[in-house]
């Protein structure tokens, strides 16, 4: 399709929008795309990311990451940097599912070892985590655990035998946002998220059972030393949020902000671009409540993670350790964070939006494990169920150019009714099994939706952000076994 809006090109990944182009821009848009994918970007990815540049406060550029299309006020792969001095904080920046991530958990076993029992432990995964619409977990909370739990994180988890110490430090902020207040938090947000904890839930959710091919490894040195150097070795991935109470969150501060605009004569071009000044008392009780729906999310992986030990462990005979099942790293898509960069050569304190983006920091910056810090901060790319997932670092040049921040998926090519429309979802099981990838679902209509030709090549999105120089591939990965909700 013909872009709607006058594009300029900077190079061959970064293509950028002039603020002439639409009235009130106070920034320039930029998309890290290939022309390709550029062209194939809907319409909406445009209007959104320059309504983006828009908004008060904002510095640098409004951007778009390669697997960019239509979302809830920022486009899905949107990112925006607002100085805490005179800039904004807006649910539409983060998204309603706060903290949707990936984990990523490697093991010492091979495929020759776990295809002949894949579908035992297949089945096995799907019993121990619960999946679907309104599933609730094993893990039953009372109200003020539920409110301990938010204000720490994958901590409170740990310190209930949920995981070990480690686990902390492979995981981003070391699975805890600072500045949580469970009373930022309605009593409906509780509710909803109370009975949750430990599930995956439906939509684009997923865990994979995946293989490293030899000929997938890009970079030894660095697969090596992330401990993903045996031939044919399995290793087990997830994606997944703070669920219901997330969603809560964003809709109970979505209705308080269209207060606060009125109050402080802020407009928009959109009324899903919602906002509030940082610095004013709605702007910090939504990031207090945001950093609680945070913090859901790692406790919930946190203790996916953990039953996923116990699978394992179950399955194969052998206690977790010498399975090897240790996480490589967890990262979040859906957040805002308060980070420091230089901008107009001043640093400068600011609130970083990532709507469907990763943190990809470049090494040696301190916000990275130490484990990892020489290398660069491990960034997980989770690509449809058909395509397989790869594993990047950051690098300087997205310190420089993208706060830090690259792509987080495929990105859709089509809706979800629509992926409904072209295939049934039992049929679309025998398919993937045919082909060596045994899934199991609560859904079969939520199956077909999540069909691999409802996603961009995932390949070709990895290339793209390897060719904008703001991150850099290390391994891909493949399915072999699912679950989805």
């Amino acid at each position: 399709m013909e872009t709607p809006m006058s594009v300029r090109k900077v190079s061959d990944y970064v293509w950028e929008i002039p603020t002439a182009a639409k009235e009130g821009m106070r920034v320039p848009a930029r998309i890290y795309a290939s022309e390709e994918l550029l062209k194939e970007m809907d319409a909406g990815v445009f209007e959104q990311v320059t309504n983006v540049a828009c908004l008060p406060g904002i510095r640098g550029h409004a951007l778009c990451m390669p697997d960019g299309h239509w979302g809830y006020g920022f486009p899905i792969g949107g990112v925006a940097a607002f100085s805490t001095a005179d800039g904004m904080i807006s649910p539409g920046g983060i998204g309603f599912d706060i903290n949707c991530g990936m984990r990523l958990i490697r093991t010492n076993l091979t495929r020759a070892e776990v295809q002949p029992r894949l579908h035992e432990l297949v089945e096995a995964l799907f019993r121990a985590v619960p999946t679907g619409v309104g599933c609730r977990g094993f893990v039953h909370l009372s109200g003020p655990e539920f409110r301990e739990m938010v204000a720490e994180g994958a901590a409170w988890c740990v310190r209930r035998g949920l995981g070990r110490p480690e686990d902390l430090e492979a995981t981003e902020d070391g699975g805890r946002i600072p500045g949580a207040d469970p009373e930022a938090v309605s009593h409906k947000a509780v509710g909803r998220g109370i009975h949750q904890l430990g599930t995956l839930g439906s939509g684009n959710h997923y865990l994979e059972v995946q293989v490293i091919e030899p000929y997938n490894i890009l970079d030894p040195e660095l697969a090596a030393a992330f401990g993903l150097d045996i031939p044919e070795q399995v290793v087990v991935m997830f994606h997944c949020g703070s669920r219901g109470f997330g969603h809560q969150v964003a809709t109970d501060y979505l209705r308080v902000f269209e207060g606060a605009m009125r109050q402080y004569g802020i407009a928009a071009r959109d009324r899903e671009l919602a906002c509030a000044p940082w610095n004013s008392p709605e702007g910090r009780r939504y990031f207090s409540a945001m950093a609680c729906a945070a913090n859901a999310a790692f406790a919930n992986r946190q203790v996916i993670c953990h039953r996923v030990r116990e699978v394992f462990v179950e399955i194969f005979g052998r206690d977790e350790r010498a399975l090897g099942l240790e996480m490589i790293y967890d990262v979040c898509h859906n957040i805002a964070k308060l980070e420091c960069y230089r901008v107009d050569g001043e640093e400068q304190e600011l609130v970083v939006h990532r709507k469907g983006a990763t943190r990809a920091f470049a090494p040696g910056r301190h916000e990275i494990p130490l484990r990892y810090r020489a290398l660069g901060q491990p960034v997980i790319i989770g690509g449809s169920m058909e395509t397989g997932s790869y594993l990047l670092v950051g690098t300087p040049g997205a310190m420089d150019e993208t706060f830090g921040s690259t792509a987080h998926g495929s990105g859709r090519t089509m809706s979800r009714a629509a992926a409904k429309k072209k295939v049934h979802g039992k049929e679309l099981q025998r398919e993937l099994e045919a082909r060596g990838i045994y899934v199991r679902t609560a859904s079969y209509a939520g199956l077909a939706e999540e069909v691999g030709f409802a996603y961009k090549d995932i390949a070709r999105v990895v290339h793209a952000v390897e060719g904008a120089g703001i991150s850099r591939p290390v391994v891909r990965f493949v399915p072999i076994g699912n679950i989805k909700g």
